[in-house]
């Protein structure tokens, strides 16, 4: 069982995939403009300091289908692949980040990031909350669900894929709220 200072990060692979192509860049991501999970995955070893990192990495292998080039890549990284199948209309992802993180919260330790946008996870990380638990949810900060990001006054802490991780390796063409004091115009010209 691991101890109470394990960080775990759980990837919703389909949600970021799919907000990165339709609402970042208007098309689906080319392999070299999706985010580097290495990147990801040191982000969550060093958040909280001295904590030891878990990554679950959701994958919807509903077709049958399983991009083996990305699963050892995956593993290569230290992350563990969770191929999930299920009926064509449930949300196998989802629920099985659902179930783990209610998992986690019966083990009575361990912290959780989440890479997602999805308000699904509300129910889950107000009951981490509840708890103790250090959350955090890796995302791009405008795409978050609102209610799901409302919960920072509970302590739910927000980091933005790009800005806070810089999981890409190349400027994302995003419109969005700067703080003056993060704002690089060296970015734009």
């Amino acid at each position: 069982m691991p101890d109470s200072r394990t960080t775990y990060l759980l990837v919703d692979g389909e949600n970021i995939d799919a907000t990165l192509g339709m609402s970042v860049l208007g098309r689906r991501p080319a392999p070299e403009e999706r985010p580097r999970w290495d990147r990801v995955m040191h982000f969550a070893e060093d958040v909280w300091e001295d904590e030891n990192a878990r990554g679950l990495f959701f994958l919807n292998a509903t077709s049958g289908q399983m991009p083996m080039g990305f699963v050892q890549a995956l593993l290569a990284m230290d992350f563990h692949p969770i191929p999930l199948a299920g009926t064509v209309h449930e949300k196998v992802v989802d629920i099985g980040i659902q179930r783990t993180m209610d998992a986690i919260l019966e083990q009575g330790q361990g912290d959780v990031l989440l890479a997602s946008h999805d308000g699904d996870y509300i129910p889950q990380v107000e009951k981490l909350l509840d708890a103790g638990r250090r959350v955090g949810v890796l995302c791009f900060r405008e795409f978050l669900n609102s209610e799901l990001a409302g919960l920072t006054e509970r302590g739910l802490r927000i980091f933005d894929l790009e800005d806070d991780l810089g999981a890409f390796t190349s400027v994302l063409p995003r419109v969005r709220i700067i703080p003056l004091a993060a704002f690089d115009p060296s970015r734009y010209l």
